[in-house]
């Protein structure tokens, strides 16, 4: 499979394959849900089971009449109640993907992450992951974790570029470029997560992540520019062509991200990974086509089991 260069890419991919899973959304109460929902309808990518709290049921039905046979919908008393009987449809297999809508993402992190009937597996470790595509790179591009991780251990390091591996190689990418990111190229017990780079770099070299090229710390220029790693001197299959950006922490990350949405022009999705399912649970302040694409990404990338 030839790696997918842009996120409208991945419709067609969808389309081709006849791929339509069944998304979970729980409170789809917002202007930017319901158009997501909307689009993804006309494309005939999901199946929507609409998980609304009784004040809400009207916009629901609004919703089923634009596909009845595509669009089915559950009612709970509350948003914490449609948030858990979203979790139950997907632990139950009735539904590929859980997505959230207009409720609060701790609400919905609490039921997702509910030791008995959640979605984490026992000892999982949850992350995010971001892809996009921006316009001066010359492929999609990978990072984490901009969303859920403060400050990764090295287990966590660990999980989330496992997580994210994943998610390339499906995008077609069958031997990813990992790029540890740094201020510097130097390794200080100054910078704890830079020790962690030695230890994760040399078990990428024994194989433990796959087919796969790592190297750091470096900084985020040197990874996307080769020019930059020019001047320095560092000659890697990393430098200038990386497809997965490992940030230090989270203020970096989130930090990249909205930089990118806002002065870079960028289109990106985002997802959380780990669950035994994708979980959408886009920024208020993401776009409606982030938003959509956010589904879209997580729909190409589906269970653990796929």
């Amino acid at each position: 499979m030839e790696p997918i260069r842009s996120l409208s890419q991945m419709v067609q991919i969808l389309r081709s394959r006849s791929i339509r899973r069944r998304v979970a959304v729980v409170c789809p109460n917002d202007p930017h849900t319901e158009y997501v929902i909307i689009r993804a309808l006309r494309e005939e990518i999901a199946e929507f089971l609409l998980v609304t709290d009784d004040e809400h049921l009207e916009v629901a039905w609004h919703l089923r009449s634009a596909s009845p046979n595509f669009v089915h919908i559950y009612t709970a008393g509350t948003p914490d109640e449609a948030a858990m009987l979203a979790v139950h449809l997907v632990r139950t297999g009735e539904a590929d993907i859980l997505m959230k809508g207009l409720i609060n993402t701790d609400n919905l992190l609490r039921a997702v992450l509910h030791k008995e009937q959640g979605l984490l597996p026992r000892g999982g470790v949850l992350s995010h992951v971001a892809v996009a595509r921006v316009p001066l790179y010359h492929k999609l591009l990978f990072f984490s974790d901009a969303a859920v991780i403060p400050r990764p251990t090295l287990e966590q390091f660990r999980a989330f570029i496992q997580h994210d591996l994943a998610l390339c190689r499906k995008l077609g990418h069958e031997e990813p470029r990992v790029a540890l990111l740094h201020c510097s190229e130097k390794v200080s017990e100054k910078f704890p997560h830079t020790l962690s780079y030695v230890q994760l770099k040399e078990e990428a070299s024994q194989g433990m992540f796959g087919p796969v090229f790592m190297d750091g710390p470096m900084d985020a220029k040197t990874a996307c520019d080769a020019h930059s790693g020019e001047i320095k001197g560092l000659s890697s299959p990393v430098v200038g062509n990386a497809d997965i950006l490992v940030f230090p922490n989270i203020e970096a990350g989130n930090t990249f991200y909205k930089t990118l949405s806002l002065f870079g022009d960028a289109d990106i999705a985002g997802m959380l990974t780990g669950t035994l399912v994708p979980v959408v649970v886009p920024s208020r302040s993401d776009s409606g086509n982030s938003k959509y694409y956010s589904l879209v990404l997580a729909c190409l990338a589906g269970n653990q089991n796929d």
